[in-house]
């Protein structure tokens, strides 16, 4: 789910030093890649007494469903997960006293620094239809069948986690359509439209998000999720309204963002597609959103992360602030459960704060620097400090 980048500078590790809380009998750190990973203990998380350990535990249940394996540079293996997993299964009470005896906490640091961006994200809300009419006029696609996704990985293990998406046009593979292709009807026509909504923004935020609930004219709810993208990177329309000098630095909020585009409809598609990227969907039953890691979500308590970097599935201590307000800290225990175009670097999260008005204004708001400490399984942990 697309938010601004942030990119972190590998330097030296004084400061990250000076800062570790390590408790005696604790191995030294290990140094995976650009990673810093440093043993401390619980009593080091800032408020880890104080947060509701139950509910992080009912999201690490949904993780258990499906146990990833990681070949980052935290290594963790299935196995690993098999111990905690069935634990977690049987907890009726007392969930800090379960992360405590199956997990063991670590500093996250990239560099010099343990500290990076923390944004939010939320599940858009439309309205929307099975038909198109006057009302509903603006395509949810599926996913074209014309668009070809390459794993470079096949051609070259040196590639692997790239892949190229486009089209075949005279025996040649072709980018894919942008998203002003799009909207200038580059799929009409195709029968791909998967549901019709009643607003252009708010499709983008939609496709912003990568994931909605779609209120149907019969007061049903269709959720839809991401299915797939035309291989466009994203670009930030409030760096671009920055660049014009339409907003200031540092004002860019999506409420400043959609007041620009309700006051400037006239341009509102040209600069939509300015964020070539585009989102292609699917109708989701059950529970939901889905994320990356292939569970529902869950408000509150699922963070989006960088996969290259840290596993799905393992719990994640935030310690940042509330959006809004930098003084009121925000420290809680999440599960690594989904990601995002734009979520890149070691310390780099996106919190999901659910659906509705309340949602979108905390998600809109927060951009905080913040770090975090994610507790490895048992068996991983062992394994891997000291190496």
């Amino acid at each position: 789910m697309p938010k601004p980048a942030s990119v972190l500078i590998i330097a030296g590790l004084g400061v990250l030093l000076g800062a570790c809380t390590l408790t005696p009998g604790l191995t030294p750190e290990f140094r995976p890649g650009e990673m810093i990973a440093s043993p401390v203990s619980f009593d080091a998380l800032p408020g880890w007494q104080d947060d509701d350990h139950g509910a992080a535990l009912t999201a690490f249940v949904r993780s258990c469903q499906m146990p990833k394996e990681s070949r980052g540079p935290l290594r963790i293996s299935r196995a690993d997960w098999r111990a905690p997993c069935a634990a977690a299964a049987k907890v009726g009470g007392g969930a800090r006293d379960f992360f405590e005896r199956w997990f063991r906490p670590f500093r996250i640091a990239g560099g010099a620094t343990d500290r990076g961006l923390i944004t939010g994200y939320f599940e858009a809300d439309l309205r929307g239809a099975r038909r198109r009419s006057s009302q509903f006029n603006v395509p949810i696609y599926r996913l074209p069948g014309d668009l070809v996704s390459v794993d470079l990985r096949r051609f070259d293990a040196t590639l692997a986690g790239k892949n190229i998406v486009g089209r075949i046009v005279d025996g040649e593979l072709r980018p894919y359509y942008a998203r002003g292709d799009i909207a200038a009807g580059a799929l009409s026509g195709r029968n791909r439209e998967l549901l019709w909504v009643d607003d252009a923004i708010d499709a983008f935020v939609l496709h912003v998000q990568g994931s909605g609930r779609v209120t149907m004219r019969d007061g049903t709810v269709v959720r839809i999720g991401y299915a797939g993208n035309n291989g466009w990177p994203y670009r930030s329309i409030g760096r671009a309204l920055i660049a014009r000098g339409a907003l200031q630095r540092g004002q860019a909020s999506w409420g400043e963002i959609r007041r620009w585009l309700d006051a400037n409809q006239d341009r509102a598609t040209a600069l939509l597609a300015q964020n070539r990227r585009y989102i292609f969907f699917r109708e989701i039953t059950g529970d939901g959103p889905i994320g990356a890691a292939g569970v529902a979500l869950t408000p509150g308590r699922s963070l989006a992360v960088d996969p290259r970097f840290m596993p799905f599935g393992v719990p994640v201590w935030l310690d940042t602030a509330w959006p809004g307000n930098p003084a009121k800290p925000l420290r809680r225990l999440m599960i690594a459960q989904d990601t995002g175009n734009a979520i890149r670097g070691v310390v780099r999260g996106d919190f999901f704060w659910g659906f509705g008005a309340k949602a979108l204004a905390l998600a809109g708001t927060m951009k905080s620097r913040g770090r975090y400490f994610v507790l490895l399984p048992e068996a991983a942990a062992a394994r891997r400090v000291g190496s």
